[in-house]
């Protein structure tokens, strides 16, 4: 279990992908019982509201290999901030998306954090998708495919460069994992960086329980805990139907639980985001249903 309260922050954000909807995310998960499924297992609970989110004149980007990125990027700078500030009160920051472009302000305030102290970050990733597209690579322009390298340092510099650390963690630290689509430009992108990326190929080799112990031996080498930054998509479409970009065969109930009970025993999970939730595609809120269950087990729920 953690040992501080939580601060629930809500980051109404659908500019970063191609499909409307994603706004709504934080709303499905208070609809869902977030709070009280949080204070049941003994933890406080403060919920801090939503960090504004400018809305575009039109939907017709002027910049289309990085579609809305003066906006997305103001929304990450408040979201820093506002992330900075739940720390400062010795709280938990759980923020809940919105599409998985604000993880560059999420991870942004948890790296600067930790930099005012003279320490580093991990990065654990959960996603169907590698989000290691840069402008010059992604084939539709969404900043949502771009989170990840901008987190490493790949980028531009209104993404990159929002915390006080530059990277905002390291390659060396970072892993992806439950990944099973990857555009061909961007499988470069990575090859280039040398960025462990765990495969659902892999995982069904290995085994969660496997590939878990590498995975959090990476993100904790040298770091003083790790961020771990949860697209719903990674999950099966089967019990996760409310994403704006499902893929087929991904991790199933049980094993997103074990990768979140798994994270919840190292005891160095300094933070916690969930993105991509899509009610307006969901089917009776099943999808936030189902983060706010896989949240409680990365918070220290256990059966027994």
């Amino acid at each position: 279990m953690i040992s501080k309260d939580v601060a629930f922050i809500g980051v109404p954000m659908d500019l970063g992908g191609g499909r409307r909807g994603t706004d709504m995310g934080p709303s499905a998960v208070r609809i869902a019982g977030i709070e009280a499924a949080i204070r049941a297992i003994g933890l406080g609970f403060e919920d801090l509201g939503n960090v504004p989110v400018e809305q575009p004149h039109g939907r017709q980007p002027e910049n289309t290999s990085a579609r809305f990125l003066e906006e997305i990027a103001a929304s990450c700078g408040a979201l820093r901030d506002t992330v900075l500030a739940a720390f400062a009160e010795n709280k938990f920051p759980f923020v809940v998306g919105g599409d998985h472009s604000i993880a560059c302000g999420t991870v942004a305030g948890v790296s600067s954090h930790f930099a005012r102290k003279g320490e580093s970050i991990g990065l654990l990733w959960y996603d169907a998708h590698g989000d290691m597209n840069t402008p010059d690579s992604s084939p539709t322009g969404n900043i949502h495919g771009m989170p990840l390298a901008s987190c490493i340092g790949r980028g531009l510099d209104e993404l990159t460069k929002l915390g006080e650390r530059f990277p905002m963690v390291d390659t060396k630290n970072t892993v992806a994992i439950g990944v099973r689509s990857l555009d061909e430009r961007e499988r470069r992108v990575v090859q280039e960086t040398g960025l462990r990326v765990i495969t659902m190929r892999e995982i069904d080799m290995r085994g969660m329980h496997s590939v878990m112990v590498e995975a959090l031996e990476i993100v904790n080498q040298g770091t003083a805990g790790f961020h771990l930054s949860f697209d719903v998509d990674g999950a099966d479409p089967t019990i996760a139907p409310g994403v704006g970009t499902p893929v087929p065969g991904g991790l199933d109930f049980r094993e997103s639980h074990l990768f979140m009970e798994m994270v919840a025993e190292t005891q160095r999970m300094t933070s916690l985001e969930i993105t991509e939730i899509n009610p307006i595609l969901d089917k009776g809120n099943k999808t936030a249903q189902v983060a706010v269950d896989l949240a409680l087990s990365a918070l220290g729920k256990l059966v027994l």
